[in-house]
């Protein structure tokens, strides 16, 4: 018998009729407040051999619908080694994901999940470093710490920020990647920048949405990323506790970490559209980015976001927000749920230790944006 569970962290899926495996129907349950939905979570069990044929119906109904075409479902037997489901189709209404398990239980995603135990382990390890002090900025709306790590000690200040969006795990992927090689004792870079600047790292900024298996919102079913402008304790205190631990600081770059569903490349949407932003500015970004595709092939700047997409809620963003309040270079990196379309990998698309691989590239044109400031 098939037993079908999401009751883990991060989990999602409602299970409308599962007793034929070849046709098993199934919903994804949408955020609190009911505006968003798209991320997925579950695990099935005695399914080693059975062809399965599962369909997800009301696919169609999702945030990002178009971000189905060419999608892949992610799916693992160890949950350490994902990889892409072949047989995922969408008709413009519903997902199909058909293939048959080599193993009794097998997880499904909409991408590899980053979990909450992770997280609290690899803070742990982090912690033993004389480098880092982790303090906690405040706690989310369901009480869950805010945690950032603060490594460094050099004049200059440098604030990344991951998973505003709870679905788009890949960012907290990314932010281990940056974060292990920043710790790196050995890399030449790594010590340079610890030499000159101050790195203030958050992890997860939204770990309610994460653990209850949201695509976009905390636990109140708010996108934290539309509250910079004026973020309340009864609505989003994640933003408004990062914003208290920003100001007196201050920022010299500031970067924000996302996952886009539709778009199969990685690519940055900086702030030049800012008022303000400035002639220097908008010369450090340009070489930022070029120097970022110098040190990743996987990111390019052909394919992004148009200027105008977010002009009527620029200032309600992340990145737009610490532009104009610190007046510095401030970007927002997008990652792909299905595959980087410029360099594929059929059997995991893009996947964590893509992510990770991409933020310990980040590291260089970090650097190179520090000495620029000089």
């Amino acid at each position: 018998m098939i037993h079908i569970s999401s009751q883990f962290d991060s989990g999602n899926i409602e299970v409308r009729d599962a007793s034929n495996p070849q046709d098993i129907r199934l919903a994804i349950r949408p955020d609190a407040g009911g505006e968003f939905l798209q991320w997925f979570h579950f695990r099935l069990h005695g399914v080693r051999g059975v062809p399965l044929r599962l369909v997800i119906e009301n696919a169609g109904a999702c945030s990002y619908a178009a971000g189905w075409h060419g999608y892949r479902c992610a799916a693992s037997y160890d949950r350490a080694d994902w990889f892409r489901i072949g047989q995922t189709s969408y008709d413009g209404q519903q997902l199909v994901i058909e293939f048959t398990p080599e193993s009794d239980t097998v997880w499904l995603a909409y991408f590899e999940p980053y979990s909450q135990e992770r997280r609290l382990d690899f803070l742990g390890r982090c912690a033993r470093s004389p480098l880092v002090r982790v303090a906690c900025i405040g706690t989310s709306l369901q009480g869950r710490d805010l945690d950032v790590l603060h490594i460094g000690e050099g004049p200059k200040n440098v604030w990344v920020q991951a998973r505003q969006h709870p679905g788009e795990s890949m960012a907290e992927w990314f932010m281990e990647g940056f974060i292990e090689r920043l710790l790196d004792a050995a890399d030449p870079v790594a010590r340079e920048l610890l030499r000159r600047a101050s790195f203030h790292l958050i992890p997860n900024i939204n770990p309610d949405g994460s653990a209850l298996g949201h695509l976009r919102s905390n636990a109140a079913g708010v996108n934290l990323n539309r509250e910079w402008h004026a973020p309340t304790l009864e609505r989003s205190p994640e933003v408004l506790h990062a914003q208290a631990a920003m100001k007196p600081v201050g920022a010299d770059l500031f970067l924000d970490v996302h996952g886009d569903e539709t778009l199969p490349y990685v690519f940055i949407d900086g702030s030049h559209m800012v008022p303000g932003y400035g002639e220097k500015n908008l010369a450090l970004q340009a070489a930022f980015l070029e120097n970022l595709k110098r040190a990743s092939p996987d990111f390019q700047t052909e394919q992004g976001y148009r200027d105008d997409r977010f002009t009527g809620e620029m200032m309600t963003l992340g990145s737009k927000w610490a532009a104009a309040t610190f007046g510095c270079v401030s970007l927002t990196l997008e990652m792909p749920f299905k595959d980087n379309a410029n360099a594929p990998d059929p059997r995991t698309g893009w996947n964590g230790a893509r992510s990770q691989r991409l933020g310990a590239a980040f590291l260089q044109p970090v650097l190179e944006h520090l000495r620029a400031l000089d």
